[in-house]
């Protein structure tokens, strides 16, 4: 049972992933880029928690912790950027 939902579940955040992806390329602004930025970031921690219960591994978990903080850190600088035009005061 287990690995049947872990099956369907990397093939939907796979797919959100490719969907992100492509709205990181085509979004008509640049708000819309950072957006897809975000979301590609939270499908790769997906990813990675899904791959650390699958290998039961608590190295993935880890790795999925310095991704969302690295991607916490890039949202709030781009998006500081986006309304300032500087990052550091």
């Amino acid at each position: 049972m287990l690995s049947t939902a872990l099956s369907i579940s990397f093939t939907l955040v796979t797919a959100a992933f490719a969907l992100s992806f492509f709205r990181l390329f085509r979004g008509p602004s640049a708000v819309d880029r950072i957006l897809a930025l975000d979301t590609l970031y939270i499908n790769a921690i997906a990813l990675l928690v899904l791959l650390g219960i699958r290998l039961a591994s608590p190295l993935y978990f880890e790795a999925a912790l310095l991704i969302a903080l690295m991607g916490f850190v890039g949202t709030v600088a781009l998006s500081k950027y986006l309304l300032r035009g500087d990052i550091i005061e």
